[in-house]
């Protein structure tokens, strides 16, 4: 070769073969679901859905007689059949609302729901009895069922503050009046006063009246048609706390 030689390019370097990839065998595995989550979520429906019930039946019972609850329907399947008949508090005997309160529940008109003056010293006494207000007996009457269950008790303790709310002392008064147990299978004043009296509610005299108040606590053990000595020694302290409550204005709020 000599010098006049042209210079020989040089070549490009070839670039290398890339060869296909394979399809990834790697299996892509999801997060697995948390069980506590989805637990509190449907707790939290449930819960919330017993709730929007109870609050439906609360706003309809305002206004609409309470047709049947657990217990009377536990007295129909055990009796055979029960005596109720529902009345309105303005055709009860003005000294039958007066009775009951005088007897149950002497402060009803003064509180919210809840006596705590009473249930501090039913704690103080080691017991609850006298410490449950018409209130909260008519939550457990209308809306629950009957025993000592802390389940019970939470949601009589929840609704009473809401019933309060919404209905009247009045309509209180006399949803209690009209569900209440005055004798074996005989519930509400009218079956009550035609069941141990023969008269309607609105022409009881005052110590029939008292009579039937005196039996709410115990109406299967207490017989206001035939009271024993200590319905009759009750059935005086009871006219007695009435013509109280109506003296002092602890009857205005149910007799506006």
């Amino acid at each position: 070769m000599t010098d006049d030689t042209p210079p020989q390019k040089e070549l490009p370097l070839a670039a290398p073969k890339r060869r296909p990839r394979k399809p990834s065998t790697a299996v892509v595995v999801a997060p697995a679901p948390d069980r506590k989550r989805i637990a509190l979520r449907w707790a939290g429906r449930i819960i919330g859905g017993i709730a929007a019930f109870y609050m439906v039946l609360i706003l309809l019972f305002s206004v609409v007689p309470p047709p049947i609850n657990l217990y009377q329907l536990g007295e129909v399947w055990r009796l055979g059949g029960i005596e109720k008949d529902w009345v309105s508090i303005d055709d009860m005997a003005p000294e039958m609302p007066r009775s009951a309160v005088a007897a149950e529940d002497a402060n009803f008109c003064l509180h919210w729901g809840f006596d705590m003056k009473a249930i501090r010293e039913a704690v103080e006494e080691g017991s609850t009895r006298g410490a449950s207000t018409i209130s909260q007996q008519v939550v457990k009457n209308v809306f629950l069922w009957h025993g000592r269950s802390w389940l019970r008790k939470a949601m009589e303790a929840a609704m009473t503050p809401v019933v309060e709310l919404f209905w009247s002392k009045s309509r209180i008064l006399e949803v209690y009046l009209n569900v209440a147990e005055f004798g074996t299978g005989v519930f509400g004043v009218q079956a009550a006063a035609q069941h141990h009296f023969g008269v309607d509610a609105r022409d009881l005299t005052p110590t029939q009246a008292a009579r039937l108040a005196a039996v709410l606590p115990d109406p299967q053990n207490r017989d206001a048609g035939n009271p024993s000595s200590f319905v009759r020694r009750r059935t005086r302290s009871i006219m007695g706390g009435a013509a109280t409550i109506a003296a002092d204005g602890r009857a205005d709020c149910f007799e506006e």
